[in-house]
């Protein structure tokens, strides 16, 4: 009988030490689960966060400095407005660089030149049917550029430099060869950055694009060559 006791105390023992064996390991199990569940949340969400913030910046049609280039004509193409009178521009100077410089270039989208100098000439060749009531606002550059969707435009504006009607120059010996409209940054009165000519027809904005003011003086005794460099290396940073 006392055999067959012990023998029952031993197993009992045996088996507690068998479920003490297991326990740790289990914990182990958990805890290395819980660091790749971790590491994989991590990761997913940073995943996650990227894909919503770019998704969500196309989505919504945002566009800032850092995803505009200078030059470059972007049409505001919604329903509420007439964006497509206008197809193009070329815009020309009337200080720095060649005549083949400023007026060699065709009207378009791209490619337009973006760089001038305070207190010069800034001149407006538009590809569009319409004869008149397109207006070019001259802003302070604004790093929310879908704001322009919904601004109305005036002298009360902030940022507002000023703006410059666009008319067919009917008047003229050569009208298709003249420009529709002309304005100059005052040397004085203005600082040299970025600027934002926004195109609007009928009180709503239908195309911008970033251009870059440089103090009177600066880029006026530049080559073309030196001019173009300075306009392909426009950085949106």
């Amino acid at each position: 009988m006392k055999k067959i006791f012990a023998l029952l105390i031993a197993t009992t023992l045996l088996l507690s030490l068998v479920a003490c064996g297991k326990t740790p390991a289990s914990e182990g199990n958990s805890q290395a689960s819980g660091k790749t569940n971790e590491s994989t949340g991590n990761g997913t969400s940073g995943s996650d966060s990227s894909v919503e913030n770019s998704s969500g910046g196309n989505a919504t049609g945002v566009t800032t400095k850092d995803s505009m280039l200078p030059g470059k004509l972007y049409f505001i193409e919604l329903d509420d407005r007439n964006w497509s009178v206008l197809r193009g521009v070329k815009i020309c100077g009337n200080v720095c660089g060649s005549t083949e410089f400023n007026f060699s270039r065709e009207k378009g989208t791209d490619g337009i030149r973006c760089i001038f100098q305070k207190n010069e000439w800034v001149e407006f060749y538009p590809d569009t049917d319409a004869t008149y009531g397109i207006k070019v606002w001259i802003l302070e550059h604004r790093e929310d550029q879908r704001s322009y969707e919904t601004t109305q435009f005036s002298d009360l504006m902030p940022g507002f430099v000023q703006y410059c009607d666009l008319r067919y120059p009917e008047d003229e010996e050569y009208p298709d060869e003249w420009q529709w409209g002309a304005f100059y940054l005052s040397n004085d009165d203005y600082k040299p950055g970025y600027y934002d000519f926004v195109f609007v027809y009928e009180g709503k904005a239908i195309a911008k694009m970033i251009t870059y003011f440089y103090t009177d003086g600066e880029i006026q005794n530049k080559s073309d060559a030196d001019l173009e460099k300075l306009m392909s290396g426009l950085s949106a940073d």
